[in-house]
């Protein structure tokens, strides 16, 4: 099997990759019976893409990394031809940073994600997986999400997420291309880049500095390991129906200040290191994802707990400095 990973230097996507590569320890011993025989990378190495997250799978013969963009048509085809499955992560994924310019993702996940499909139904790809995020449904006070709820994404990151997942759907239903799309929840984990608010908290405590908590603390997330994540995910490549949505979440809510609460007891520090600032504009009060779906079709459940997945998570950061200390000084783009 020809797998092509787009976004597969990034947090979750490396994941995935090391994954599909059988690195020790890490998820590929929930996906059992997989050899792929090629793992193609596709990532624009922009600020939060880093080949540093595959430097464990780099001499394995079975990966191919190229560089190129997925907004660009002519780069995409090249990569996506013999391919028999897409796995698509890329995207621009930060909401801060979509409040600030939609412009990246507006042209990244929607226009890229077309570029894609245009080219996996133009080649014949067997399976076309769309990673795509609980973002989309907007805010919920109470109960869970199903997978038919209806889309009212609130910031510009979870506005154009939606539009790609339409358009992915819209490519199965039009043109018959085999599509699932993956919805998750909040996911953490190593390697993932210091803007995100588990790993930004982590290392301003490790280096003795403040962190910001937003508004009241109160807003509410469902918190999934990247493990349980890509677990899902393969989950879904094997076994999802063509044309349908799938939750994966990772079954534990808190709100910010919780979540708070538990980072400064995994670093050793106290309250009067959070700096209280002003909330964010449109702040999505509280998200929850129903995986009963998941669960009933494909056996998923989540399998690390937040208290050993946080303790895990600082313990890594705490170890790997000399990954993250260089992406804190680097300008943004």
């Amino acid at each position: 099997m020809r797998i092509l990973v787009t976004g597969g230097a990034g947090f979750i996507g490396s994941e995935y990759v090391r994954m599909l590569l059988g690195v020790p320890g890490g998820s590929a011993e929930g996906v059992p019976g997989w050899e792929p025989s090629r793992v193609t990378v596709l990532d624009a190495l922009t600020y939060s893409g880093n080949l540093a997250n595959l430097a464990v799978v780099a001499d394995d013969p079975r990966l191919r990394f190229v560089q190129g963009d997925i907004r660009h048509a002519e780069v995409v085809d090249e990569v996506v031809a013999g391919q028999d499955v897409i796995v698509h992560f890329a995207a621009e994924s930060h909401v801060d940073r979509s409040i600030a310019g939609a412009g990246p993702f507006v042209s990244t996940n929607v226009l890229g994600t077309q570029t894609l499909l245009d080219a996996a139904l133009r080649h014949g790809v067997r399976r076309f997986v769309h990673v795509s995020t609980d973002e989309v449904y907007g805010s919920i006070a109470d109960g869970s999400w199903t997978e038919d709820w209806p889309l009212a994404p609130n910031s510009p990151y979870s506005a154009s997420k939606a539009g790609s997942d339409l358009l992915a759907l819209a490519y199965h239903r039009t043109h018959g291309l085999d599509v699932v799309v993956t919805r998750c929840s909040n996911n953490y984990g190593p390697y993932q880049f210091p803007e995100k608010v588990i790993p930004l908290f982590v290392t301003n405590l490790l280096d003795g500095r403040t962190v910001p908590l937003y508004g009241d603390g109160g807003n509410v997330r469902d918190w999934l390991h990247v493990h349980d994540h890509c677990r899902g995910v393969a989950m879904v490549q094997q076994g999802g129906r063509a044309g349908e949505v799938y939750h994966i979440g990772g079954g534990t809510e808190l709100t910010n200040k919780e979540l708070t609460g538990r980072l400064l007891r995994a670093c050793g520090a106290d309250w009067d290191r959070v700096t209280p600032v002003p909330d964010r504009k449109g702040h999505d009060r509280r998200y929850s994802l129903d995986i009963t779906k998941i669960h009933n079709e494909l056996g998923y459940a989540p399998t690390i707990t937040l208290d050993d997945g946080l303790a895990a998570t600082v313990a890594w950061y705490r170890d790997n400095r000399s990954w993250w200390e260089p992406l804190r000084k680097a300008p943004a783009e």
